[in-house]
């Protein structure tokens, strides 16, 4: 801490520069390790004694005014006062930082971005003869079968078909 002193009316004593430094010394804490700067003014006027305290701490200026019959209970006084701007100060940076949103809650969320659009091939699943059969045996055939539909070539019109379960539980037949 770099410590200045005016003094208005009054000489500024040692016995006052030690009394304000000693006090500077049990707040020391909440300033930290950040540059600070101190300026102090005493004046004295009409038997009441004034002292003024600014500090330039981080990119603030606290500062405190107290007038009182003795010199050293104002000082005293004054400096209270910055200790406690100092730490209102120094607790509202500190919840501002913690009141910081987690990355988790900005970014997005697994279920909230769209998956990238797959390219959709062709795969051939199997290849078998296209035999001649009624429709209904295919319906039995597709009955006990895991897929979903089959292929057949229809016996009565020698024509390709598909039949197919449907959600209902009957069969679907789709003719050419």
């Amino acid at each position: 801490m770099k410590f200045e002193y005016s003094g208005r009316h009054i000489e500024v004593t040692p016995a006052l520069r030690a009394h304000v430094e000693n006090h500077f010394d049990r707040i020391l804490h909440v300033f930290g390790r950040k540059p600070t700067k101190v300026h102090v003014i005493i004046e004295v006027e009409r038997g009441r004694h004034r002292s003024e305290i600014v500090v330039n701490w981080r990119n603030d200026v606290l500062t405190a005014n107290t007038s009182n019959s003795d010199m050293y209970r104002s000082l005293s006084l004054s400096i209270d006062k910055i200790e406690k701007q100092a730490l209102k100060l120094k607790n509202k940076v500190i919840d501002r930082s913690h009141r910081a949103k987690k990355t988790g809650a900005v970014a997005p969320k697994p279920d909230d971005v769209s998956p990238a659009p797959i390219r959709q091939r062709i795969i051939s699943e199997r290849r078998y003869a296209v035999k001649p059969v009624s429709p209904e045996e295919a319906a039995f055939t597709l009955n006990g079968d895991r897929h979903s539909f089959l292929v057949f070539r229809n016996a009565e019109t020698a024509r390709v078909s598909v039949i197919y379960k449907r959600d209902d539980g009957h069969f679907g037949l789709i003719e050419p």
